[in-house]
């Protein structure tokens, strides 16, 4: 398992930065760059579940959150696939890639914060993740910055 990480600084407070990740309707702005379309339904509890969809909603990520803290910290935890509605645990693929985390940071400076997101995943997906982390959190920056 490979871990990847990017960060970003902004001016704007860490609370605006986290309404523009986690609101509905600008989520699925930053997150094209990992996957057209791309949505989540989360209950927002550590242990609880959260869903990375695609466009159809049918197909994704389940997932759990370790960590909590907002507007400054989440850490989900990628335990299954969604392939067609039906929920997949079991498989080679996800035996490699299940309990990799997913993790959010936000930390607040003298007018800006850093935004820090890191991944773990398979080699084969490390450059197409770094590049939405590249383009996704300038989408998040020029989200946060405007007035």
């Amino acid at each position: 398992m490979a871990t990847i990480s990017y960060e970003i600084e902004i001016a704007a407070p860490a609370e605006k930065i986290w309404n523009i990740l986690w609101d509905k309707s600008s989520y699925s702005r930053w997150t094209r760059f990992f996957s057209e379309g791309s949505q989540y339904t989360s209950d927002w509890k550590v242990g609880g579940r959260t869903l990375f969809l695609d466009s159809s909603g049918k197909n994704g990520m389940i997932s759990t959150i370790d960590s909590l803290n907002e507007p400054y910290e989440v850490v989900f935890q990628h335990i299954g696939f969604l392939e067609n509605g039906e929920e997949v645990f079991n498989t080679r693929e996800i035996a490699e890639w299940s309990g990799a985390h997913e993790k959010y940071f936000l930390t607040e400076f003298h007018g800006y914060t850093k935004l820090a997101g890191e991944l773990q995943t398979t080699p084969e997906y490390e450059e197409p993740m770094l590049e939405g982390f590249e383009k996704g959190f300038a989408v998040v920056k020029e989200l946060a910055e405007q007035a």
